[in-house]
């Protein structure tokens, strides 16, 4: 070999650690977590509960930025383009990881191979929930007598086409025999005042904003899409004591980032993930706000998201759902 290839050999046999040390330093500026709704709802809590956890454990400012619309899809695009190097991260969830890409067949991203899924971090159950003085009934049978007994289908909202609640909705009509007509938002904030002035009469949603209206008597829950009740809302049966024992499908957020994230990145982010949800102001408000903590890692929680975009994408299809 010549001699005035050795600088260049060197260099190159250095390239690896500096790569690694580069990755082991991140974040040396602001990261984003990307949320598919507007401010308000779940996600959005979950992610600035997130964020200030992990602004103060990895010493750079993470900041959320919302970017709603068509199902969560636009938020999912935009991180599943951008480069897979830890600065822009999605606080994924069933909208646009499991339900919207069945209903958006030029989505314009995988599920799994599009993204590295770092963290499962829990989920929330969808509530049934009525504005009192529009639909004065008190459970699902009552709501079931109500919808059949007006002249036209009455709309339900929820927050957005795909969203878990648009699918419970779905599959509450078809299993009560009642016909309801959908009408989406961008998202559980823009729902929430047109439900509480009644423009709309009811809605299925995710539960945690809700609450605080429930212990008002602004409005009712009826039942939640869940196996048992939740420790949020004790007084709201779950749909199998309510007589709908298949109405079961929850919300679940996660984090995720570009495909190709480097692992030393990954490594750094769940075991912080797993330390906020061990501190007492985490587990505080996540408990507000109805998620129940269930933390995966990255190869379960993408063995998750494989099992859950087949069993929703089947169930999207078998109810004839579309995004029209």
């Amino acid at each position: 070999m010549h001699r005035r290839n050795l600088p260049l050999l060197a260099a190159s046999l250095c390239l690896p650690a500096l790569n690694l040390r580069a990755q082991g330093a991140w974040p040396t500026r602001p990261v984003r977590i990307v949320v598919s709704f507007p401010p308000g709802g779940s996600s959005d809590i979950v992610a600035r509960v997130l964020a200030e956890h992990f602004s103060q454990k990895l010493g750079q400012r993470f900041v959320v930025d919302n970017r709603a619309g068509a199902g969560g899809t636009v938020a999912a695009l935009h991180v599943a383009q951008q480069a897979a190097d830890g600065y822009t991260l999605l606080l994924s969830n069933s909208a646009p990881i499991t339900t919207s890409p069945p209903l958006y067949p030029q989505v314009g991203y995988d599920p799994l191979r599009s993204f590295t899924h770092v963290s499962y971090i829990g989920a929330a159950p969808v509530v049934a929930v009525v504005n009192a003085r529009v639909v004065p009934v008190t459970d699902l049978a009552g709501l079931k007598a109500w919808a059949a007994a007006q002249r036209t289908a009455p709309g339900f909202g929820s927050s957005g086409t795909g969203s878990v609640g648009h699918i419970v909705g779905e599959m509450f009509q078809r299993q009560a025999g009642v016909s309801l007509t959908h009408i989406p938002y961008r998202g559980s904030g823009p729902l929430l005042p047109d439900l509480l002035n009644g423009q709309v009469p009811l809605a299925f949603d995710t539960l945690p904003q809700y609450v605080e209206h429930f212990d008002a008597g602004r409005l009712r829950g009826l039942a939640i899409s869940s196996p048992r009740r939740s420790s949020s809302a004790p007084d709201v049966a779950a749909a199998p004591e309510a007589g709908f024992p298949d109405l079961i499908a929850e919300n679940w957020v996660g984090l995720s980032g570009p495909a190709g994230l480097p692992e030393p990145i990954a490594e750094r982010l769940h075991p912080t993930t797993l330390a906020a949800l061990e501190t007492p102001l985490v587990k505080a408000r996540l408990n507000d706000h109805a998620i129940t903590p269930a933390p995966l890692g990255p190869r379960d929680f993408a063995a998750f998201v494989e099992r859950d975009s087949r069993t929703i994408g089947g169930m999207v299809s078998a109810l004839g759902i579309t995004a029209g």
